[in-house]
């Protein structure tokens, strides 16, 4: 792990990256500025306490310098082209499979669940949040509401929310839940880009807040969760973002659910609607399962709420990250009465 001078140098240049793609008005452009993202991405990924974040670099960069390798071949295709309008409807659609590689959505997420093993805590949640931002936003030049996309969106929700279903890691359920809020999101952008703005900040804030407890706490399995159970302020606000996460009403992560929903709904989408939120509920779930199994099975007694926010610093930001998710019910209830 580069030390805090050059993380902080990484940092900036990978939200630099980001930054270059989302605002560049030719795809070249957006090609470099994924490459910049690529190339700050792969130093904070190293570790030498360890081995398992070097086969998980590699890994990572050879699936990224394929799409990136691929996005470029594309990009130059379309500018030596001669016939653009005969050539655009079909480009729209190769040009996005790159796009979908880099993401790791379905049927393109067969690199995620190993990558996302071999990590630390933070870099999950710079790989689950951050590094899903710029192939979106390139993503939302070319999405449109019709049968392939469509099928795109429910091949990642049902792949993750099956996929996450036996699993026993706690990196992998976030994993495939991250798919799963992949087909939610690209959703979203067929909705407009506002929505996705919307959903991609509740969801990185609850992501953010699971990653952040399991690092305090060193918890890489579902039944080391039980760990948090000597801190009952953290028990609570670990089952209410999981929760929080997996959609249930009335926490944060259900109201952008709820406007994608919606939005289904006016489309006259219903059926569509239907298996989005049946994948929804099996993610659920697996979150469920999780905190039964680990808060109510084998809990303490709360006598009183403890507060040692000067023993760790993290549990002062889990409980700030956390406590939005209780603003769920108060912003869908406003929403409604605006709508």
């Amino acid at each position: 792990m580069p030390n805090n001078p050059t993380k902080i140098l990484l940092l900036t240049t990978l939200v630099g990256g980001i930054l270059i793609s989302i605002s560049s008005n030719s795809w070249l452009g957006a090609w470099m500025g994924l490459e910049i993202n690529l190339m700050s991405f792969i130093p904070l990924m190293s570790s030498q306490e360890n081995i398992f974040t070097t086969e998980a670099s590699l890994k990572y960069f050879l699936t990224q310098a394929l799409a990136s390798s691929a996005l470029l071949f594309l990009v130059m295709m379309k500018i030596l082209i001669n016939q653009p309008q005969a050539f655009n409807k079909l480009y729209s659609y190769v040009i996005m499979i790159p796009l979908l590689l880099k993401m790791g959505a379905a049927p393109l997420h067969w690199w995620f669940p190993s990558v996302m093993e071999g990590l630390s805590w933070m870099n999950c949640a710079l790989l689950m949040t951050v590094q899903k931002a710029a192939p979106m936003m390139l993503t939302s030049y070319l999405v449109e509401m019709n049968t392939p996309m469509l099928m795109i969106i429910l091949t990642s929700v049902m792949m993750g929310s099956i996929g996450g279903m036996n699993q026993t890691s706690l990196r992998k359920i976030m994993t495939y839940s991250s798919i799963n809020h992949t087909g939610w999101m690209l959703m979203a952008l067929a909705g407009g880009k506002n929505l996705w703005v919307v959903y991609f900040a509740v969801y990185c804030l609850l992501s953010l807040t699971v990653a952040t407890i399991a690092k305090s706490y060193n918890i890489s399995f579902v039944n080391q969760t039980m760990v948090v159970n000597s801190n009952s302020t953290t028990k609570i606000l670990l089952f209410m973002t999981l929760l929080s996460l997996g959609g249930l009403p009335p926490f944060l992560g259900f109201l952008p659910k709820w406007i994608v929903i919606q939005m289904l709904i006016v489309n006259n989408l219903e059926f569509v609607m239907v298996l989005m939120t049946v994948a929804s509920l099996a993610t659920l779930y697996y979150y469920l399962r999780i905190s039964y199994s680990s808060f109510m099975i084998l809990h303490e007694e709360l006598k009183c709420l403890s507060w040692p926010f000067t023993e760790n610093k993290t549990i002062l930001y889990s409980t700030i990250l956390s406590s939005s998710s209780m603003m769920g019910l108060l912003l869908c209830t406003t929403i409604s009465n605006i709508a």
